[in-house]
This record gives C-alpha cells, structure tokens and sequence, in this order.
C-alpha cells in the first residue's frame, strides 16, 4: 500500500512542469556518495506528503558544509499546476527568531543596544509594568509576556509597522515577574524588534538585512509582504473541519517580523544552520551566544532560547530544533555539531497535524554516516525475524 501510494505520488508530479528558476541551476541535487539512504529518505518524504495530502515540499540537507541533497516535491500553487522546486520560498513561522536573534546579539557587540537595558530605555512609550523588562529576558522567553489568542494569529486587517504589532499586548500584566519561569512568546520577539528599530533608527527588515541575510547570503531569506510579488513564493493552504486541504486566509505578516514574518527556501534554511556551526561571518562570541542555554531564575538552564531548542539523542548528543508553525506553512531545521549535519524542511500546509519526519530522516543520514545505515523494510523484516 505504501509503495503504491509512492509511485502515484511520483507519477503525479512528473505530469507538470517545474517551477521557475534561474538559467544553469539544477532542479534536485543528489550526491551519488549517499543515493542509497537518500532513496528510502525521498520514499518516507513522498509518503508523509501523500497521506497528510500536503499540496507541496522542499527538502535540503547538508554534511560538512556542502549540500548532498536539495529538492522540491508536490506543488507550490495547484491552481496554477507550478512544481515546487529548491527555490521556492515558504514561510518559516518560528524560525524568523533566529534571524532576529543573530541580529540582536550582533547589534549588542557592536555596541548599539544593550542586552542588560530595560526595554523602557528605548522604547519609553511602552508603558511601565509590575517589574521592569530587559532586553535579554525578551530573547530569553522569560520576560512574562502573554502569547497571541487564536483570534490575533488570524487576524486579516493591514498591519505594515511593528509599532502596530506591539499595541496589541503593550497594556496587559505581566503572567509572571521577568526571569522567574520561561514561557515562548512570540509577542516578546515582535517587541525585541520593535527595540532593534529604535535604537539603530532603521526599520526592522533593513536590519536583518544588513546583519544576517545580506552576511550569511540567504539571498531567498525575505519579509512576506502580501502587498508586493514576491518571486517564487509558494501559494498557502490551510484544512477545513473536515481535514480538506483549502486555500488559507490572507495574511499580512509584516507587524510579525521578528517573531514568525518571513519567508525562505530549504537550502536558505540549510545556510542559517552551517551558519550556526562555522561561519567566518559570525564572530566566535555571537556564535556562542546563540548556542548558550538561557539561565532561569539563576537556577537552571532552559532548553529554549534564541528561537532554538538545546536537545540530545539518545546517546546524549547534544543538537539543535527549530519548528515553525504558522498559517499555510510547516518547517523545521536540525543542526548535528558532530556530524556537521543540517536539514532544512518546509512544507505549504499549515502544521497543526502529523509532525514532519524530520528527525526521522535525520536519524538515517545519521546512521549511514555511522556505518550502521539499514534500510526501513529491512529493519522490518529483522525485528520481525
């Protein structure tokens, strides 16, 4: 049943011309040294796609730096029959914090905010709480902001500034004193930006673009404004109540920016990751910086922070996760320091169901790296044996 429902996947997608990309530049990429386990890899992609009834896909994987494999899969716009290919571009939910976490602690070194600052020194409008915000608790997750209700993450009205996005939340209480407990908010992040902004007096996504995209290259890395085209962005879509994959609403992302607004391709995501891991463009103290697990009420270290989770395999080795779920898109990255492995997912399907297979996929690089590579079925068949 599942190899039937591989090859009609497949078969599928080879009815419809691929989508737009620039002249030279090849549609997939597979290095030959790992077509063995990239094979069962695409099969459990494919599958995945096929029984969640996601309309389209990229994938890009990495091994020292250098991209073994990079694909699209399914469709960008099924109104339009165009392919999704390697440049198409997807919302990354929450993984924008990363983007705005490397900005931050670049911005912090270079001396033009600081990180031990009450938020109220650069933004005084912001109306005075219980106990003072610092800039670090809002990169932390720990500065006791609420999270957006349902209701907010839909809303459809134009909202073109952060200034706009803050307003929402700005006269709550605080859930709790700053630097007590650590609750993810996406709200603490639109603020942070809102920050960044006023103490460089440059708007938010200008920025980003001079302290990481433009830096690190991440030349498909942009804001998803529904008011301009944007070359290669996938369509967006949603389930209805009765799980029938529909069109999502219309959103304007900008007042999200640093939290969950923009857009980037699988490969994009694979260049943050390599990034995190070794890069001459990133200083050793910003790297370290981003990878150092926030301290809780001076007790203990969380495993979130800076848009990333700290976890470990089974063998206790330490890696990295960042999910992102928003509106019409699914994603996820993985970062392996000892393999200097990265995976960059995305999806056009709102992730609110069946989680992607990432780490699943991840794992089996990982153990063809190791020597210890057995493919799915045969490692049925064993454990049945």
């Amino acid at each position: 049943m599942r190899t039937s429902v591989l090859w009609m996947s497949m078969a599928f997608l080879l009815l419809f011309p691929a989508g737009c990309r620039k002249k030279g530049e090849t549609e997939r990429i597979f290095d030959r040294k790992y077509l063995k386990v990239i094979k069962d890899a695409r099969e459990e992609a494919y599958f995945y796609l096929a029984r969640n009834f996601v309309p389209g896909s990229s994938i890009a994987l990495s091994i020292n730096g250098k991209l073994v494999w990079s694909e699209g899969m399914g469709e960008a716009s099924t109104d339009l029959e165009v392919r999704a290919n390697r440049f198409t571009k997807y919302r990354m939910g929450e993984i924008s914090q990363v983007l705005t976490s490397l900005a931050y602690y670049r911005m912090a070194g270079a001396g033009i905010l600081d990180p031990r600052a009450e938020v109220r020194q650069y933004l005084p409008e912001f109306p005075e709480k219980a106990y003072p915000v610092i800039l670090q608790q809002l990169a932390d997750h720990t500065s006791g902001i609420r999270q957006p209700t349902n209701e907010e993450k839909y809303h459809r009205g134009l909202n073109p500034s952060l200034e706009r996005g803050i307003e929402v939340f700005s006269g709550d209480t605080l859930l709790f004193p700053p630097g007590r407990y650590q609750f993810p908010t996406t709200y603490g992040y639109n603020l942070l930006g809102r920050v960044m902004e006023k103490a460089s007096g440059q708007d938010f996504q200008e920025l980003i673009k001079a302290w990481v995209t433009d830096t690190l290259e991440l030349e498909h890395t942009v804001p998803d404004n529904p008011l301009v085209t944007v070359r290669g962005r996938s369509a967006f879509y949603d389930r209805n109540l009765v799980a029938q994959t529909i069109h999502a609403v219309t959103l304007d992302l900008r007042y999200r920016m640093p939290s969950d607004g923009y857009l980037s391709t699988a490969e994009d995501l694979v260049r943050l990751g390599n990034a995190l891991l070794d890069s001459p463009a990133l200083s050793d103290s910003v790297r370290k910086q981003m990878m150092t697990q926030p301290l809780i009420n001076n007790e203990f270290r969380a495993n979130l922070g800076n848009g990333l989770l700290f976890l470990a395999d089974r063998q206790e080795k330490p890696f990295y996760a960042v999910r992102g779920n928003i509106v019409g898109s699914g994603a996820i990255l993985l970062i392996y320091p000892e393999e200097k492995m990265v995976l960059g997912w995305m999806t056009n399907l709102s992730d609110e169901g069946e989680e992607l297979p990432g780490l699943k996929i991840a794992n089996m690089f990982r153990d063809f790296l190791a020597g210890k590579y057995v493919n799915p079925e045969e490692g049925l068949k064993q454990r049945q044996n």
